[in-house]
């Protein structure tokens, strides 16, 4: 598609997905209006109501026969109070924490007196992920995310720095996906590649108005080493009725070079107290530098926790692209995803095992694993 379709294409784009959030929004107030006021008209006696196609969904689940264990949120791993001094790593960790704390605190003295009582903090992820199919082999992908807290400043501010795809996913996103193109050389570990996907760094304002109907996130930074870019992340949650709530987020980001990219998240859940929950992510992206006019993916999955910090998911997955008035299923296929603490509370390991296929690479149903190793400090 040519230069001038793409930029037509996504000035439509932007216009329909602010008249949905917003319409989003409305829909959502007038949901929550007409729940309150049919709760006002019904007996005390009644705590849900069962009326409209969704009330079906729990109901199956309430009929579906399950052996797995109960939910429980008992740890299963020492605190990190407790191990910060045992071993060699426990001691780096402390160490790379204490570090990035202080280094916060520093910097939030530049801008006036800190408040003990609110310090500035940082938060520090490194990840490796590690893929493998029988078409693509193997390929290790190390990834880092940081944020430095600075609470002295009117406004908050932060600094944020690394994989600046891991803020477009969706908050507490269940697979391991990556928004980057995947090299293609012939290796394993692409150093350049790494060093690009990492080098991002930018200041980050948060809750910008509070007359907003949204919560709002803006971003000025620079990316992949000169890509100098502007972010804007705009997200709301919604309680519906029937213990299901529902939560947007929209991206907008332009850089020098990238240009324009756009990523609707969305997400329909169903959650009551105590027991595992029904949710169904979909993703809707537009991008100048990528080949398709749009893409999207969906995951419903169901949700367990059978101990604290763990989580068991299992579901399907569908995914395709819209190019050219061509729309397209592209993959779809059953999954399930494993990730717990191991050992300590700030180390994680998560294991997805797929089994999609993909129509555009004429590849029928197959079997894919990654391995997320993540360190947190």
């Amino acid at each position: 598609m040519s230069k001038d379709k793409k930029r037509l294409f996504s000035k439509q784009y932007c216009a329909l997905l602010v008249g949905c959030l917003f319409s989003g929004y409305s829909c959502a107030q007038d949901v929550s209006q007409e729940t309150s006021n049919n709760a006002a008209s019904v007996s005390p006696t009644i705590k849900e109501d069962h009326s409209g196609w969704l009330s079906y969904i729990p109901k199956i689940i309430d009929t579906t026969p399950t052996l797995l264990p109960e939910q429980s949120d008992l740890p299963q791993v020492p605190t990190t109070t407790e191990t910060e001094n045992r071993t060699w790593a426990d001691q780096t960790q402390k160490s790379i924490r204490n570090w990035a704390d202080q280094t916060a605190v520093k910097m939030d003295n530049w801008f006036g007196e800190s408040n003990p009582d609110k310090p500035a903090t940082a938060t520090l992820r490194i990840l490796a992920d590690n893929s493998w199919n029988k078409y693509d082999n193997y390929e290790i992908q190390p990834r880092i995310r940081g944020k430095i807290r600075l609470p002295t400043l009117e406004k908050r501010l932060s600094v944020v720095f690394g994989d600046d795809s891991l803020d477009n996913e969706i908050y507490n996103n269940i697979a391991i996906t990556n928004d980057n193109p995947t090299n293609t050389s012939n290796k394993s570990l692409d150093r350049k590649q790494i060093k690009d996907d990492n080098g991002s760094i930018a200041l980050r304002w948060s809750q910008m108005s509070k007359k907003l109907p949204f919560n709002v996130d803006a971003d000025l930074g620079i990316r992949s080493g000169s890509d100098i870019y502007a972010r804007l992340k705009a997200e709301k949650d919604w309680d519906l009725s029937n213990n299901f709530s529902f939560h947007a987020e929209q991206i907008y980001r332009y850089g020098i070079k990238s240009e324009n990219y756009l990523r609707t998240n969305l997400e329909l859940t169903h959650a009551r107290p105590h027991e595992a929950f029904l949710s169904s992510q979909f993703s809707l992206t537009y991008a100048d530098d990528q080949e398709d006019n749009l893409t999207w993916d969906n995951r419903i999955y169901r949700q367990h926790q059978f101990f604290q910090n763990n989580r068991f998911n299992y579901g399907i997955y569908t995914g395709g692209y819209y190019n050219d008035s061509d729309l397209r299923l592209n993959s779809w296929g059953p999954f399930i995803s494993w990730r717990q603490p191991l050992w300590r509370e700030w180390f994680f390991v998560q294991g997805d095992l797929n089994y999609f296929n993909d129509h555009r690479e004429d590849r029928s149903n197959f079997f894919s694993a990654l391995i997320r190793l993540e360190a947190l400090f």
